[in-house]
């Protein structure tokens, strides 16, 4: 499993079928709506702005169209605004299962603790650093699979804006806050983020120094969420095969991994001064 794909791709859940049958539904309403206009696929696509082979994927079920699609097709159709109501679920079936389902835990959680090694977390890049962290990709995602799991990593931010907000804590490794992923001014801008979304009252961040001889997250990365009922879920890189737990015991060991490895890190204020710093030597 690549570590490219970070938080979201790590998480096993099952295959996609809700994206095809959701993709299924909508291609066969637009099909609908283009034959009752009168419109040939070629015909349809010349007003789009598309050739005829996308509206025939589309219409297929073999791509997602875009939100702005269906608001255009709406407006040429003549829909009255039926085509452009599907936009929601097409929003979301444009991410990756594996995505949705991250998505809704983070929703639901009150509480949700991370260490990365590798890659910055998630909810902290901007988007500029997580589009070249899949444009890296090897063998190379195309260019829409790149859009797609860009837009979703971006719509998993909306947890900065819930009210009441959730307890959010991050240790990210220092190497992560020096590899520069996209170049130099991305990662300038990445650092700045970081230093925004750290000021937050909710959002603790910490770095874990290099120079640390004491490290109990060398299993690799760890994540845990916790919820209002008190249940939880977690998952460990190096542990428990990456797959999601939601065993108490094996919980209880995640957690006391994780605490051990705040204890080592440098506190939130001290980790804003490095990551200030850093961000002064880039």
């Amino acid at each position: 499993m690549s570590m490219d794909e970070a938080d979201e791709a790590s998480w096993d859940f099952g295959p996609e079928d809700e994206s095809r049958a959701v993709a299924q539904a909508v291609g066969r309403q637009l099909k609908l709506w283009r034959e009752e206009a009168g419109m040939r696929p070629a015909e349809f696509g010349e007003a789009m702005g598309y050739g005829p082979n996308l509206i025939y994927k589309i219409e297929r079920g073999a791509r997602i169209p875009r939100p702005e699609f269906l608001d255009k097709a709406d407006g040429i159709l003549g829909a009255g605004g039926k085509i452009a109501a599907m936009k929601e679920d097409v929003k979301r079936a444009r991410y990756p299962k594996k995505v949705r389902d991250l998505t809704k835990w983070e929703a639901e959680a009150v509480e949700v603790g991370w260490y990365g090694s590798h890659n910055l977390h998630g909810l902290l890049q901007t988007e500029e650093y997580t589009r070249a962290l899949f444009e890296m990709r090897r063998p190379a995602y195309s260019q829409d699979h790149i859009e797609r799991l860009t837009e979703a990593r971006l719509a998993r931010r909306s947890i900065f804006d819930r009210s009441p907000a959730p307890a959010l804590t991050f240790v990210q490794e220092e190497v992560t806050l020096r590899r520069p992923i996209g170049g130099t001014m991305v990662l300038r801008r990445q650092l700045e983020r970081l230093l925004q979304v750290g000021q937050l009252r909710t959002v603790e961040i910490q770095v874990m120094p290099t120079e640390r001889e004491d490290h109990a997250g060398m299993h690799g990365e760890i994540e845990v969420l916790k919820f209002r009922d008190g249940s939880a879920v977690g998952r460990s890189e190096g542990q428990f095969t990456s797959r999601v737990i939601s065993n108490p015991q094996q919980l209880r060991i995640l957690e006391l991994r994780y605490g051990i490895v705040r204890a080592q890190a440098l506190t939130p204020r001290e980790s804003l001064a490095f990551i200030e710093k850093v961000l002064g030597e880039t």
